[in-house]
């Protein structure tokens, strides 16, 4: 059996940015990264790519490069968790024990929730930037759009960057402007939630901002299937179960997701398959040496690369603490930034913690995104 004294599983954001602070602060600590893909993608930028403001290479990097100086870095899978006696299994077979866990696997697609998506995306108008492999797709079915409707999804539950496909509808409202079909182009969006954003004040802005830019959004209906021979997209209300079908010339899909099976039928989830940790101490619930974060996790928050910002330094910190056999007195407050694109040359920046309530509400030329260049 394979030991080391910190196993963080997941070699993200997350996983990578906990192994830089914990050999920063403790050089000599034993760490390993067990992790299968030789690339590493920054999802934030997939929606830049699905734009056409960057090309789909710009948004990954071979992960060698970013693997901390003195990481062990496992390239595997991990396929179940033995809390009880410190150790986990991986797909090649290897045994790997550890005094401490940080479970940071991210997040997974559920391209099967929705009947005939999985078939549908990435094809015949049908896109999504939330994976790498559909990016070209999607880019081309907004640049090469004549017109027509429009479709934007959001699915209700948790997902990873959950405002990216309405941030996807303002760009591609945009660049049908500067293409001069925009007044042959009827914009949908749909989403699943009961508000365009979580927080009161944002939800108030964004309702306005998409009155401006004349899309129609219908709230509280979830995609529950893609029929692309038709062209048409099946929604269920989600108080009274009625269904209802949109037809649509070009379908953009932020689909559901998840946690991974070899979370969610491990001893470390809660009721929904997360992670199940202290949303101030970032500790497991029921297990002391572990601790967990990011997309996987069960904190009550944004799933944002900028809240696992916040929470890094927090998790570091208490895993050394314990470590040592002192206290865990860093605390994560829930604080999430989202850098929310209302516009090829605008954004809106938002900012809330755990309570909800806005830190800052501005809507601002923070970022030059350009326009598409592809």
């Amino acid at each position: 059996m394979i030991h080391h004294q910190v196993v963080i599983v997941g070699g993200g954001e997350a996983g990578l940015s906990v192994a830089g602070r914990l050999l920063k602060e403790s050089p000599g600590l034993d760490v390993a990264i067990i992790e299968p893909s030789e690339q590493h993608h920054c999802q934030r930028l997939w929606l830049m790519v699905g734009g056409g403001v960057i090309g789909p290479e710009e948004s990954q990097r071979d992960r060698a490069a970013l693997v901390p100086q003195g990481a062990a870095w496992i390239k595997d899978t991990v396929v179940s968790f033995d809390p009880g006696s410190d150790s986990l299994t991986t797909a090649g077979g290897e045994s790997i024990s550890y005094r401490y866990l940080v479970v940071a696997p991210g997040i997974q697609v559920k391209w099967d929730r929705v009947q005939g998506m999985r078939e549908a995306v990435g094809r015949d108008g049908v896109c999504s930037a939330y994976t790498f492999e559909t990016l070209i797709a999607t880019w081309s079915s907004i640049r090469d759009f004549a017109g027509g409707v429009a479709l934007f999804t959001q699915p209700t539950g948790q997902i990873k960057c959950p405002t990216g496909s309405q941030e996807m509808c303002y760009m591609a409202e945009e660049h049908f402007r500067n293409s001069g079909v925009r007044d042959a182009t009827r914009m949908i969006f749909v989403s699943g939630e009961a508000a365009l954003f979580p927080v009161p004040e944002y939800a108030k802005v964004l309702d306005q901002l998409a009155s401006d830019k004349g899309v129609a959004v219908h709230l509280g209906l979830d995609l529950v299937e893609v029929r692309p021979a038709s062209k048409q997209a099946v929604f269920r209300h989600l108080v009274s179960g009625e269904e209802s079908v949109i037809p649509y010339d070009l379908l953009h899909i932020a689909p559901p997701m998840g946690p991974f099976d070899f979370v969610a039928q491990s001893e470390l989830a809660d009721e929904g398959g997360w992670v199940g940790v202290d949303p101030q101490t970032l500790r497991h619930a029921r297990f002391p040496n572990v601790f967990g974060l990011g997309d996987a996790s069960s904190l009550p928050t944004t799933k944002t690369a900028a809240a696992v910002r916040q929470q890094v330094p927090v998790l570091v910190s208490n895993l050394l603490a314990s470590l040592e056999r002192r206290p865990l007195s860093a605390k994560y407050d829930g604080f999430s930034l989202c850098f929310l694109v209302t516009g090829y040359e605008s954004i809106l920046r938002a900012e809330m913690g755990y309570n909800g309530l806005a830190v800052e509400d501005c809507v601002s030329r923070l970022l030059n995104l350009s326009p598409p260049r592809h």
